[in-house]
């Protein structure tokens, strides 16, 4: 990683009225008032353990009975939010099993494990401390990526749903090897698009553990597709290898993968997909994503030093003038945007570094 995320934990940058009011516009305004704050008032906790007796680094809190009851209900009403738009008829059905509390990492967020109790069925989400940087990754993870995400923002509280998949180290540590050949081809394929996909988007610090791979069936076989679940380092970092995967060494067993199981042309052709399907997303998006871009030009969420480390380096790989002049982290990714959206038939848009 750089030097500024070895030596400096990333700041937490406020979120503007500008940006407020974009996400009430779009109905990401939670209506619930939950604290971020109030969770932390737990009177003890325990710690959690994985299915080998793993210390997972996570901790169980619990509460005083009075501060139970109403935190329970305003955890379901956050439930019944995200996943009934606030049909509060499903109340009553739910039972809050769980309240875990991450000790590490830049949001230290809280996550609500909710189980229906006619057919234990049970799902999680999670509650955060709200960063304008998480909230541009997870909006333009929404707008751009093949997949959609669901999120609600209170004041200064952050609620996100949670990314289903098993997390990358894991995967590559127990699945990668019993996959088949064709599975391998198929894994490297994504993680291709993947690099390619958090590389023009500017989506930073994606090593094997802030993302996760999600096996699908379809038909006889088995696809993979990979998400990222931390948008912490969206737009911040001025080193631009931080937002390309395939430099972080907890990646190397994807990239052996693909240099054993494709071919430059291959490569090629993915990322060229990759690009050709982003620029087909930005023009799509429209209004949305410009509106978004006009918010983050006039925002400060990273140090003038990164911006201009970062502006540099990728003017040196495409010698556009645009990125040269940018003067903001919003500018640097507007830029991008509209060089993909410019060249993306273009084989050479950007260097495959494989």
């Amino acid at each position: 990683m750089s030097e500024s995320s070895v030596l400096f934990k990333k700041p937490s940058y406020p979120i503007n009225n500008a940006l407020l009011d974009y996400l009430e516009r779009f109905d990401r305004i939670s209506n619930v008032s939950v604290c971020y704050d109030d969770l932390l008032r737990f009177s003890g906790s325990i710690n959690v353990y994985d299915k080998n007796d793993q210390d997972t680094l996570w901790v169980r809190v619990y509460y005083s009975e009075y501060e139970r009851n109403e935190i329970d209900l305003i955890l379901k009403k956050i439930y019944s939010l995200l996943h009934s738009d606030g049909n509060t008829d499903i109340i009553k059905f739910l039972n809050i099993d769980a309240i875990d509390y991450c000790t590490f990492g830049n949001s230290k967020p809280f996550r609500i494990k909710v189980r229906n109790i006619l057919n234990d069925n049970y799902v999680h989400f999670y509650i955060k401390k709200a960063d304008a940087s998480r909230i541009y990754g997870l909006e333009l993870e929404h707008i751009l990526s093949p997949d959609k995400i669901n999120f609600l923002v209170h004041q200064d509280t952050l609620i996100e749903e949670h990314i289903i998949g098993i997390p990358g180290d894991v995967f590559m540590e127990t699945l990668l090897e019993k996959c088949t050949e064709t599975e391998k081809s198929q894994i490297a394929k994504e993680f291709v698009k993947f690099n390619e996909r958090c590389m023009i988007r500017l989506l930073g610090d994606m090593r094997a553990y802030n993302y996760v791979i999600l096996p699908i069936h379809d038909f006889d076989q088995v696809v993979y597709r990979i998400r990222p679940i931390d948008f912490d380092q969206q737009c911040y970092e001025g080193n631009f290898k931080i937002y390309r995967p395939q430099f972080f060494k907890e990646n190397s067993p994807m990239i052996q993968l693909i240099k054993n199981k494709l071919q430059t042309t291959s490569i090629e052709q993915y990322k060229n997909e990759e690009r050709a399907a982003l620029a087909k997303r930005v023009h799509s998006a429209g209004n949305r994503i410009q509106k978004l871009l006009k918010i983050m030009i006039n925002d400060e969420i990273a140090p003038d030093a990164h911006i201009e480390r970062l502006k540099l380096e990728l003017y040196r790989y495409t010698n556009d003038l645009k990125f040269k002049n940018a003067t903001s982290m919003g500018q640097i990714l507007e830029a991008a945007f509209e060089y993909v959206s410019m060249n993306y038939k273009n084989l050479n848009v950007f260097k495959s570094g494989f």
